[in-house]
């Protein structure tokens, strides 16, 4: 749903609707979760890609592959939105998704930026 947002600029209401009504029956719980991780990386956007231009060394958010950003978006709302999943298991299954649809060289790319980014997440804030 990302990538298709990023390339029609359609509303997330209008995307939601498009892509469900061409796939076959999913799960509610496994609908449930995508729609969770759209609408985060949907309301969130400006402070994920933030987070993504900060760790994705010498490399433009509108420069990426338009896969990878959005590959990116996603396991970064699920890192920010989903606290209880471990940041291993988000950053595997953003690898497994980058092998399957992404060039090769664009795996280890997205495994920098999400390692990068857990580990600033994991760190405490700092108090003042």
């Amino acid at each position: 749903m990302l990538f298709q947002s990023d390339m029609g600029k359609h509303s997330p209401a209008e995307l939601r609707q498009t892509f469900w009504s061409h796939r076959d029956p999913v799960e509610t719980e496994v609908r449930d979760f995508a729609d969770d991780i759209f609408r985060l990386a949907t309301e969130r956007m400006p402070e994920i890609d933030a987070l993504i231009q900060q760790h994705a060394q010498h490399w433009r958010m509108e420069r990426m592959p338009a896969v990878d950003r959005n590959l990116l978006r996603a396991a970064v709302a699920e890192l920010l939105g989903f606290p209880q999943t471990p940041h291993a298991v988000v950053i595997n299954e953003a690898l497994e998704i980058a092998r399957k649809f992404s060039a090769p060289e664009s795996v280890q790319f997205v495994n920098g930026v999400l390692d990068s980014i857990a580990r600033g997440l994991a760190k405490p804030a700092s108090r003042e």
